[in-house]
Parts: structure tokens; sequence; C-alpha cells
């Protein structure tokens, strides 16, 4: 447990003393301040006669998907690929410390950084709920899809990491697989056998997102997110072993 908590304070501080770090938290707060603006912008015109939920574009379409599949492969990219790279993780892998323990503690560092840029835009409620009527519940289910959203691109992007030296191969694996998660919720519509639409329903994020958004948890999205990201950490600690062992 100290190792894994070393690891993940390592990490950490990496992310809060790199410049590419900043730079990332810079990009999202202006581009979720821009959508932020154009929200307020709707609700200033009397033409559009209010609404109950004005965090919509903030959860949903296509610059919410855009702005998840552009961080996550950039949060993860470095993570296991830079220590491959530079060797380092030949001296880390000698030290008292599992393989898995190595990816959960640069997962969860990863993970806290992701929650770290979404927390500020919680602001943004508050400031509409001066001004306009917020359903709380929605809001707070739209956060939590959000949460559960970035475990999982975040140990995808964990498990490319893991499996290149190259930054920039395992950002563009991650943001392929993610890409291909979207595809096959894409395709529900496209079937006729129930089967076959319920399995497809299953991992389409855009209504597990849907079903956030409207304040609806559902234990089978739990379950659904919570196996994929496991799965791929522990796929991400064999990589690391297999390394190890070359």
């Amino acid at each position: 447990m100290k190792a894994l908590q070393a690891t993940f304070l390592r990490e950490l501080r990496a992310y809060f003393m790199s410049p590419r770090a900043y730079l990332v938290m810079c990009f999202f707060l202006v581009y979720e301040g821009a959508i932020f603006s154009a929200v307020i912008s709707v609700l200033n015109d009397p033409r559009s006669g209010g609404t109950e939920r004005p965090m919509d574009q903030l959860f949903q379409g296509f610059f919410f998907w855009f702005i998840l599949c552009f961080i996550t492969p950039v949060l993860t990219m470095r993570l296991i690929s830079e220590e491959l790279r530079s060797g380092s993780i030949e001296v880390l892998m000698t030290a008292p410390i599992t393989e898995a323990e190595v990816v959960i503690g640069k997962y969860l560092a990863a993970l806290t950084f992701y929650c770290a840029l979404w927390a500020p835009t919680v602001a943004y409620a508050g400031i509409i709920a001066r001004y306009s009527r917020v359903d709380w519940g929605p809001i707070a289910g739209g956060y939590f899809g959000i949460f559960c959203l970035g475990a999982l691109f975040l140990s995808v992007g964990v498990l490319f990491s893991a499996l290149t030296k190259s930054q920039l191969l395992a950002a563009i694996m991650t943001f392929a697989v993610i890409g291909i998660l979207f595809l096959v919720g894409l395709l529900e519509n496209l079937f006729n056998g129930e089967l076959t639409k319920q399995a497809l329903g299953y991992v389409n994020l855009f209504g597990h997102m849907e079903d956030f958004h409207k304040g609806i948890v559902d234990s089978r999205h739990l379950i659904y997110y919570g196996s994929a990201t496991c799965l791929s950490l522990f796929l991400a600690s064999r990589a690391l072993e297999d390394h190890k062992w070359r």
C-alpha cells in the first residue's frame, strides 16, 4: 500500500509540475468557458423561453464528446511509455513494488487530475442557479457520468501507454479504441435482432450518458464501466510484467 501511495503522489506531483498539464488545463477551461458563455447567451435570449436543463451542452453534444476524446489520451500517453522509453522502468521494477501497484498508482493520479479539470465547472451550475431554475439531480448524475467515462477512457490510455514506448502511438491507439466504442453505439440502430440491439445498447456510451444526465444511475452501467476499467488495468499490469522479463 505504501508503494502504491508513493507512486500515486509521485505521478500527481509530475502532473502539477508539468507545463503540458497546465496547457491542457488552460485549454480545457477556456473550451468549457466558451460553452458556458454560449449557454448563458441562450438563457438571455427571450425567445428561448428558459429551460430546466441549462447544463445540457456540458454533458451532451459534439463539444462534450470531443473534449473527452482529446484530453484522456493526452493525460495518459506519457504515464508508462516515457518510463519504457527512458529505461527508468527497470529501476522502478527493482524497487519493492508490484506491476499492479505501478499501474494503479499512475492511473489514480491521472484520474485525480482529470477530476481536478472538471471541478471548476461545478461553479457554472451555481451561477446558472442564481438566474434560472436548475434541477440538481440530473446535474449530479451528469457529473457522475463524466467521472465514469473518464475512469474508463483513462484506463484504456494506461493500457496502451504500457504497450508501447512511443507516447504519440499510445495516444493514437487510445483515441482509436475510444472511437470504436463510439462507433459501436452508433451501430445499435442498424440491427433488427433484439439480442444484438441489447448487446450494442449495453456498450452504447451515448445511451449511458443520456441516462446519467436524466439522473438515472443504472447498475448495469456501473458494472460495465467497472468491469471494463478493471480489465484494462489488469491487461496493463500484465503488459508491464511482460516488459520486465524481456
